[in-house]
């Protein structure tokens, strides 16, 4: 009982003191140095990327110059799923903190009865009575938080809102890169079926003119085939094309969370790929760590870890609860507002859940593991957010250095293709020579088109790289402006 004794003892200082709160006290994770090697500082020179804070990241699909991309990301931030679906889970966590933060404040009941009760007869008192009871009245209960379990348990109700919102914010940064890279890919089969339609059309004219020609005897029959198993071979790419091209529209109308087919007219004719702006200021690595919203829900998912140790240890201290009620109780309803029948009762309750075979240490030492695991996860996203933006950086350089040898082995291969065709019209080489310079100027000029579209689709892998865009596109007000605690607060 001494132990009981002061508990009591500790647990009304506490109360009429400053109250303590139990468990470690948050702090930030450092990120670890992402300053990037001279090699990526040279490879974002000659890509042209410029190192400062740039305002146009924010709506960086705008930098773009599309109207048609400009029009699918607003329908896409406002009816996306997949958005739709993060905001529904943004409005649980509010309400979970909700649901946390009432554990702080009083609880307070109304209550009414009537009764009938019958006595035994066999009972002295009573005789065998019979009476009726009425009651009416309010009942009133509050913990007081003397360790800080609660308080800790709002900290965890808080993180994980602000995680909540973080991972909107993510989901809103994929969503925005998908949208631009289908329809990056869109407008390259599309330019694609136009270069093969075009050659398809020239290999046709050949095909016909050798025809004649082998009518009139003047060319083997070799000629012949070999022109017109070039025709069908260019002619067998238009439906995978065309395939292609249906499926990319499907999926942007998916992403915009409508059925396949809706957006077709919107996507109707063909347009050149969006190409990127000659300098593309991406900022430096650091505030990537800032920007990156799973970065940020990440690290808000360790607060939450460590505010639930908080919350686990304070389960091994005492709990003091006050208790009150007043109400009013008679034997008949005519006298039962009078002043004779009112009640009342007020008390304080103290519980300690002194052994349950180390269970409450077990639960400790759970919580305390989740937190080294969201500890590592956290890492893991800063690791993966410097491989992701390295690799974006060195795959949207050297993609350029590879779009402009293309851009010479294409000149070369149409060249090539005439120079063919005017010395088999001279009779100074042979009809495979000029299949043979028409296929290389089809797969040259297909290649130049591919590495076109990636230059635009690696940049846009870099901009999600570098967590852009949800700076500026809050879906239906979903995402507040929610401010992080301090540490320890």
């Amino acid at each position: 009982m001494r132990q009981f004794r002061t508990a009591l003892a500790l647990s009304s200082s506490l109360l009429l003191g400053a109250c303590a709160t139990v468990g470690p006290d948050y702090q930030a994770p450092v990120p670890v140095a992402t300053a990037t090697p001279e090699g990526f500082q040279e490879m974002r020179r000659d890509a042209g990327l410029t190192p400062k804070n740039p305002t146009e990241l924010t709506t960086w699909w705008r930098t773009l110059n599309d109207s048609t991309l400009n029009q699918l990301i607003d329908q896409a931030v406002s009816s996306n799923l997949d958005l739709r679906a993060a905001a529904s889970r943004l409005r649980q966590a509010r309400a979970q903190r909700g649901v946390s933060r009432g554990d702080r404040f009083p609880t307070l009941s109304a209550s009414g009865s009537a009764q009938r009760i019958g006595s035994s007869e066999n009972t002295a008192a009573a005789g065998g009575s019979v009476n009726d009871l009425y009651s009416t009245g309010f009942d009133a209960g509050w913990e007081a938080d003397l360790f800080g379990g609660i308080r800790r348990a709002n900290e965890a109700a808080d993180a994980d809102l602000q995680a909540s919102a973080e991972s909107q914010r993510d989901t809103l940064v994929s969503v925005l890169a998908e949208v631009s890279l289908n329809y990056v890919e869109l407008r390259s089969f599309q330019a694609r079926l136009e270069i093969a339609k075009e050659n398809l059309a020239s290999q046709q004219e050949t095909f016909e003119l050798i025809q004649s020609q082998q009518r009139a005897g003047l060319v083997e029959e070799l000629d012949l085939q070999r022109a017109r198993s070039n025709v069908e071979s260019t002619r067998a790419q238009l439906p995978s094309l065309a395939t292609s091209i249906e499926q990319a529209r499907n999926r942007l109308a998916t992403l915009l969370g409508q059925p396949a087919g809706t957006i077709d007219g919107m996507l109707a004719g063909n347009q050149p790929v969006p190409n990127p702006p000659i300098e593309v200021a991406i900022g430096v690595p650091a505030q990537v760590m800032r920007r990156r919203p799973d970065i940020r829900s990440a690290e808000r998912q360790l607060a939450a870890a460590t505010a639930r140790i908080g919350v686990a240890t304070a389960e091994l201290y005492p709990k003091l609860g006050l208790t009150g009620s007043i109400g009013l109780e008679s034997l008949s309803t005519s006298n039962l507002f009078e002043m004779a029948s009112r009640t009342f009762g007020i008390g304080s309750v103290v519980s300690w859940r002194l052994f349950e075979g180390g269970k409450i240490r077990s639960q400790i030492e759970v919580q305390n593991a989740l937190q080294e695991q969201a500890a590592i996860a956290w890492e893991s996203a800063v690791l993966t957010a410097a491989e992701e933006v390295e690799n974006a950086l060195a795959a949207y350089a050297n993609e350029q250095l590879s779009y402009r040898s293309l851009q010479q082995s294409a000149k070369a291969a149409s060249r090539a293709a005439e120079l063919a065709r005017s010395r088999y019209d001279a009779g100074l080489s042979t009809f495979l020579d000029v299949l043979d310079a028409d296929r290389s100027r089809l797969t040259a000029e297909d290649a130049l088109a591919v590495s076109n579209a990636l230059i635009t689709s690696n940049l846009i892998r870099l901009y999600k790289a570098l967590g852009g865009g949800w700076q500026s596109l809050l879906p239906d007000g979903s995402v507040s402006q929610i401010g992080y605690p301090a540490a320890g607060s």
